[in-house]
């Protein structure tokens, strides 16, 4: 992955406001590092291309995060990995006002055991993995008609019968909700390459149904809604650690949040310089072990 040189500077000081200035990203230094660490009380991580790149650990990271604890900061790990979204999918049904009591999945076993955990019948899955869609005169197929919601998630074994499945789901059921774990294009699900991300399946739905669906996961604030009654944090005092503009540093603009962009993932140098990237971090860095030695820890 291209990374910015840490010579760089940056002549403007920060704003420190929660939203980032359209013009400019503040490269991460010793001085700004220091008042960032002290205008915030809790620091949100996403995990893939920040934590880690696929199963291996980034560099540095157990010792930034040990450090940030010993400052008595919060830590909290917010990713759109389709696995961890059981209060999501449970708050949000909730909030529309529905009784939803069948789901559909197109997605991983995660979706399924934590829909499962939360109350849900969970249809679909990895059981339809090899499941084929037949083309043949006079064959109607079938779906069951009880299902009230499709939930689409990252799932390396989607096919035809699964796209056809949730596409009767949603538009022959009456009231049946389309939603999204997340709309990431790709993500590292190795750590040598970026693989299609749960945004690739979610638009084959979109294009199957044409409709949009309801995104629980970033940049959507429904996740920040959870996230500011469990840790009793103003959004003004957290800061967005992520490696994607789109989702990671939309998400903490849209709450608020500082926001920090490392060039350990998905964002290259190149993309955020790009003219026609309109969605700025506060600060940008190489990687999250920055933090640590900025600050001489």
């Amino acid at each position: 992955m291209e990374q910015v040189s840490m010579e760089a500077t940056n002549p403007n000081p920060s704003s420190m406001s929660g939203v980032a200035d359209a013009s400019a990203a503040e490269l991460l230094c010793c001085a700004n590092a220091r008042a960032l660490l002290d205008s915030v009380d809790a620091f949100l991580f996403d995990c893939d291309g920040v934590i880690w790149k696929g199963d291996k650990l980034i560099d540095g990271v157990p010792q930034t995060l040990d450090m940030l604890r010993s400052k008595g900061k919060k830590l909290v790990f917010v990713t759109n990995n389709s696995t961890k979204s059981r209060i999501q999918y449970a708050n949000k049904f909730q909030s529309l006002g529905l009784s939803v009591n069948q789901v559909y999945v197109i997605g991983g076993e995660g979706i399924v055991q934590e829909l499962q955990l939360a109350g849900f019948t969970a249809l679909g899955g990895p059981e339809d993995a090899e499941k084929r869609a037949q083309w043949k005169s006079n064959c109607l197929f079938e779906h069951d008609k009880y299902v009230g919601a499709v939930v689409v998630g990252l799932d390396p074994d989607i096919n035809y019968y699964k796209l056809q499945y949730a596409t009767l789901c949603i538009r022959e059921n009456p009231g049946c909700l389309f939603i999204a774990t997340n709309r990431d294009s790709v993500g590292h699900m190795t750590d040598l390459q970026e693989w299609p991300g749960a945004g690739c399946m979610v638009a084959a739905v979109c294009g199957s149904t044409e409709q949009e669906p309801i995104v629980v996961g970033k940049p959507s604030t429904f996740m920040m809604d959870f996230l500011l009654q469990k840790f009793n944090v103003s959004t003004s005092r957290m800061c967005i650690v992520g490696d994607r503009l789109d989702t990671d540093i939309l998400f903490g603009q849209n709450a608020g949040c500082k926001t920090l962009l490392v060039l350990s993932g998905v964002t290259t140098q190149s993309t955020l310089d790009d003219p026609s990237n309109s969605i700025k971090p506060d600060y940008y860095t190489n990687k999250v072990s920055d933090i640590l030695s900025l600050l001489g820890e």
